[in-house]
């Protein structure tokens, strides 16, 4: 009893790992005033800027798509606000959304983005 509960925790295991196969794909994002129509470091109130993200290889499924924030240059004299999101996600790539609000003033940000799907 004990060999055959063995094996089939052993075919249980060989047949997860043969059917779960994972497509992962990174990279990194940066945005900043060299970026045309940059806003973030400007004015008061709710402001955004996006950028396109390709990724290298499409998916075969719309994949989910992961943020980090690695690196952020903000006003010293004013709360640092912001907010980062993948939005349009696609087999081919993403939209980065970049918001900041009231009186805050990034004058650069950058980080990195995991897509993945199992299929």
């Amino acid at each position: 009893m004990k060999k055959l509960i063995a094996l089939f925790i052993l075919m249980f295991v060989f047949s997860s790992v043969s059917f779960s196969q994972s497509f992962v794909q990174s990279g990194t994002w940066s945005i900043n005033p060299s970026v045309s129509g940059y806003s973030l470091d400007k004015g008061n109130g709710d402001r955004s800027m996006t950028i396109d993200i390709e990724f290298p290889k499409p998916f075969e499924s719309k994949p989910t798509v992961v943020l980090s924030v690695s690196q952020i240059d903000t006003d010293k004299d004013t709360n640092s606000r912001y907010n980062i999101e993948a939005i349009s996600v696609s087999r081919d790539g993403f939209t980065l959304k970049v918001r900041t609000w009231a009186d805050s003033k990034v004058y650069s940000m950058s980080g990195y983005w995991i897509a993945y799907t199992n299929k």
